[in-house]
């Protein structure tokens, strides 16, 4: 073997350690989008729509809590993962308020949208039974944030 042959052999070699890099680098990224797309299930009582919360907040005295989400909102997952998949945010949220989930894409939902101006997302908005704002909030919300908004819009 000549030196020209010994010197193409080492250029196709590459160092264990880049291996070990990029297959790290690789798991990591797979697992960090999952966890960015994960959103656990939650003992939050969702109204089916804004009729059917409307109704039930004018028969049991309570507010509504509308949070405006899409499928493709990662601070949204997030919030659905870190606060409303908690017993206790659950408990004091199914006590207090009738909660609705509207997803802005949804084409029947436009007009909510439109109605309480709901450009990005989340959005977490606290009404009376007959829609009128009482608090809100733009952005993604701590569990901490969110438990203290819950207890000052409560009727």
């Amino acid at each position: 073997m000549n030196k020209k042959d010994k010197s193409a052999s080492a250029k196709k070699k590459s160092h264990p350690f880049w291996r070990v890099f990029w297959l790290s680098f690789l798991v990591l990224s797979l697992w960090y989008a999952w966890y960015s797309f994960y959103a656990p299930a939650n003992d939050v009582a969702w109204a089916d729509n804004m009729a059917t919360a409307q109704r039930l907040a004018k028969e049991s005295d309570k507010n509504m809590m509308l949070f405006f989400t899409g499928q493709w909102c990662v601070p949204c997952r997030i919030m659905k993962r870190e606060v409303f998949a908690e017993e206790d945010v659950a408990r004091a949220i199914n006590s207090k308020f009738v909660p609705i989930m509207i997803d802005v894409d949804d084409p029947n939902v436009q007009d909510l949208v439109e109605r309480y101006n709901a450009g990005v997302t989340p959005i977490t908005i606290f009404t009376d039974p007959d829609g009128v704002v009482i608090d809100y909030s733009v952005g993604k919300m701590e569990k901490a944030a969110f438990l203290k908004m819950l207890s000052t819009s409560e009727p």
